[in-house]
């Protein structure tokens, strides 16, 4: 599809997804060859830039689309881009989002077939062999002098945030593993007020078992499931095969709650216990440390 073609934002972000699908090229690969071209191209911020729905930034635009062998239309791309711009700009002001409320679902999506180890953002297949969602999203912890009260016996399900206690601004949601290893979404960790999509939801399952499902208003409905050892190992993704995700244990600790996947002994952390935003969600060893404390909080 021709960047002229498309109709608002949302479309634009669906070509340019597309564009990178056509090149065939890694995050890591794009910011090698945007290098060489004396380009700035962090993979970091072309993931976010084909997850979310908003316009890129023209310099970042114009990287992308050269990176991906199609600089004879960089002019067409950013005169596109431009013209939604300018057509969001001259229409009557929106009130003010928040992160309950942005392009979030009322009802759960229905499921959407996505392609088997796609190049952009999307849910993992039944049986993906994925790489960098979800992506995901961040769990703050708290730190420990923190007035949060006691977590109840157990968790409130429906729609929630996943936050680690110990950085309660961040959230789980969806993001690529940090390496660019992996072309599907992990769970990471960021912003709150950045990561109003996915949409997450607490399933309870009985006998004291959830399913953490993430809705997206485009890629549908996924399952976080722990991966195994032909992908990032012990990292979370979304599959839209729910009957395949893993199911979750939330065990009250210390006015919040362990996250264990019922089929291990082990328990959900953060990659070497670390604070930072677009940290990745990962199963380890229970050892009772802060990142291995997560708030479940009505969303």
């Amino acid at each position: 599809m021709s960047p002229h073609e498309v109709r608002d934002d949302a479309g634009f972000i669906a070509s340019m997804q597309r564009l990178k699908e056509r090149s065939g090229l890694t995050y890591r690969e794009l910011e090698e060859r945007a290098a060489r071209s004396g380009d700035v191209l962090a993979r970091s911020t072309l993931a976010d830039v084909l997850r979310r729905t908003s316009l890129p930034r023209p310099e970042v635009l114009a990287a992308f689309v050269r990176a991906c062998g199609d600089g004879e239309r960089v002019d067409a791309w950013l005169a596109a881009r431009d013209r939604l711009a300018a057509a969001r700009t001259s229409a009557a002001p929106l009130p003010t989002r928040d992160f309950a409320t942005d392009a979030r679902p009322r009802a759960e999506a229905a499921t959407i077939a996505r392609p088997r180890r796609p190049k952009g953002f999307t849910f993992a297949g039944a049986s993906t062999l994925a790489v960098p969602l979800l992506a995901l999203v961040a769990w703050g912890l708290l730190s420990g002098d923190s007035a949060e009260p006691g977590a109840p016996a157990s968790p409130t399900d429906g729609w929630v945030t996943l936050r680690p206690a110990r950085t309660a601004d961040l959230c789980l949601t969806d993001g690529r593993d940090r390496d660019g290893a992996y072309d599907s979404a992990v769970a990471v960790q960021l912003p709150c007020a950045q990561a109003s999509v996915p949409r997450t939801y607490l399933e309870p399952m009985g006998e004291g078992l959830y399913r953490i499902q993430w809705h997206h208003p485009q890629m549908g409905k996924g399952c976080l499931t722990v991966m195994g050892e032909d992908q990032i190992k012990g990292m979370l993704e979304p599959r839209q095969n729910c009957a395949q995700g893993t199911l979750f244990r939330l065990e009250p600790t210390a006015g919040a709650f362990r996250l264990r996947p019922a089929t291990s002994t082990g328990c959900i952390g953060i990659v070497d216990n670390d604070t930072t935003v677009g940290a990745e969600a990962i199963e380890e060893r229970c050892s009772g440390a802060a990142d291995q404390r997560f708030l479940v909080r009505a969303g």
